[in-house]
């Protein structure tokens, strides 16, 4: 199984979730302490205005215009960040340190804002906010304030503002990156151990950092049931290893006890006849007692040291040389397809015995005059090693309990067998991390082993 790329981890999902709502909560939280410290700033800015106006007002009521543009002209050139402008009806300044009147539309709340210059040869402009008061004559007074520093500044912060969401999602989204490529390297290193245990290595440990963080802790908690099951595994192989040995000498010997004393009977009497059947039952016992062998081999991963470079085609031959008599003594056909696929790594004896009891199965099940047909194919996954036969073939319902230990369907009660053959082939394909398909021959059985190409091998080939 190959590791989630980074966008699909959950820590890089944690990191990513967690900088969106971060984000979210602080551009939210800034822009609620601008929008209420504008708010701040322009009522300060509002009440300035209104008690400069209600100032004018009276000195307007005292001294009438003409006292008013005395007071303005004064005030005007004390400088600072006040502006005023005193115009007539047709709008024509009278005094003031404002060119021209604004174009501009008051607020609902009387107040304006517009743009402005300072002087004749500075063409910047700048930003005001003010208020215009109506006087008796159709006299116009504009009463603002220089605001331009907090308009540049809500200028800057309207700007930076989603350059700085956009900023904090890509460092957020480049943290949950590296925190993921960590987790990965991580999670990578469990699984390639695994992935060696279920092969067989049982003595694989998934490494320990100097983090000390919850992964390390879960791994020597692992390690500590793997160290138990690698002793109850050794334990119970032992066990079944001596039972099979023991039980497999006196068989033998049982065996030979048998051929002796058929050799003293006469081949026609009854006693012959019988101790013959006593012979072919020992040998159906050491049989199974050498599948079970061979079975416990595969799955322990007891003969992972002897993998090695295999040649299919030569395989091929020598199962297909040692099986052509009996296809023959039983009118069947067998056959090799050609080709020459990439070749792969894994251990001989065990897939030459694999592919003995596809043909086995091929030749017991298949009719007289029927068809098998061996082939090695390289396919894009890998290299597929098949037996087809023309035979009564396997349901698709029944096609993965075969693969149990002593499990043999209705049809094939009355033949000789284990139940043990299929069970071996798919030992022998977890082992090399290989795909045994069954399928549908149309008619019959075409049983496949699909191995993983050795590192290197399509190029050389």
């Amino acid at each position: 199984m190959r590791a989630p790329s980074l966008v699909r981890t959950i820590a890089f999902r944690i990191v990513l979730v967690y900088v969106v709502l971060f984000s979210i909560s602080a551009a939210a939280i800034v822009a609620f302490a601008y929008w209420n410290t504008a708010r701040a700033l322009n009522d300060e800015t509002d009440q300035t205005i209104e008690a400069e106006i209600t100032g004018l007002n009276e000195i307007y009521e005292r001294g009438g215009i003409n006292g008013l543009t005395e007071s303005i002209i004064e005030r005007s050139r004390s400088g600072g960040q006040s502006l005023y402008l005193l115009t007539d009806s047709d709008h024509h300044p009278m005094a003031g340190n404002l060119d021209a009147w604004p174009e501009t539309e008051p607020y609902r709340n009387g107040f304006v804002e517009f743009d402005f210059r300072r002087g004749t040869v500075n063409d910047k402009n700048y930003r005001a906010r003010g208020r215009v008061f109506r006087l008796t004559g159709d006299f116009q007074l504009l009463v603002a304030r220089d605001v331009h520093e907090r308009y540049e500044t809500e200028r800057i912060f309207t700007t930076a503002l989603p350059w700085s969401i956009g900023l904090m999602l890509l460092l957020g989204v480049l943290g949950g990156g590296l925190i993921s490529r960590n987790l990965i390297s991580r999670l990578d290193s469990i699984n390639r151990t695994s992935r060696e245990i279920v092969a067989g290595n049982l003595s694989r440990r998934i490494p320990v950092t100097r983090a000390g963080d919850e992964l390390d802790a879960l791994a020597q908690e692992l390690n500590h049931m793997l160290d138990r099951n690698e002793r109850l595994m050794r334990g119970m192989r032992d066990v079944t290893d001596s039972i099979a040995h023991d039980l497999r000498t006196p068989l033998n010997r049982l065996r030979n006890r048998l051929e002796g004393l058929a050799a003293h009977l006469d081949p026609e009497s009854a006693q012959a006849r019988e101790v013959d059947a006593a012979v072919g039952d020992t040998d159906r016992l050491i049989a199974t007692f050498n599948a079970l062998l061979l079975i416990a081999e595969a799955e322990a991963g007891a003969v992972r040291e002897a993998m090695a470079r295999v040649d299919l085609p030569h395989v091929i031959e020598g199962v297909a040389e040692l099986y052509e008599p009996l296809a023959e003594e039983k009118g069947l056909t067998l056959e090799i397809a050609p080709g020459r696929p990439a070749p792969i790594r894994g251990n001989v004896r065990l897939i030459s015995q694999a592919l003995a009891n596809l043909v086995d199965n091929a030749i017991k099940y298949t009719p007289a005059g029927g068809r098998i047909r061996i082939a090695a194919e390289d396919r894009p996954q890998g290299v597929a090693l098949s037996v087809a036969d023309t035979g009564q073939g396997i349901p698709a319902a029944e096609r993965t309990r075969v693969l149990e230990r002593f499990v043999r369907l209705e049809e094939s009660r009355n033949s000789p067998g284990t139940g043990l053959g299929l069970s071996l082939v798919a030992a022998v394909a977890r082992m090399h991390e290989a795909r045994l398909e069954l399928a549908d021959n149309a008619p019959g059985l075409k049983a496949t082993l699909v191995f993983p190409i050795e590192t290197g091998a399509r190029k050389s080939a």
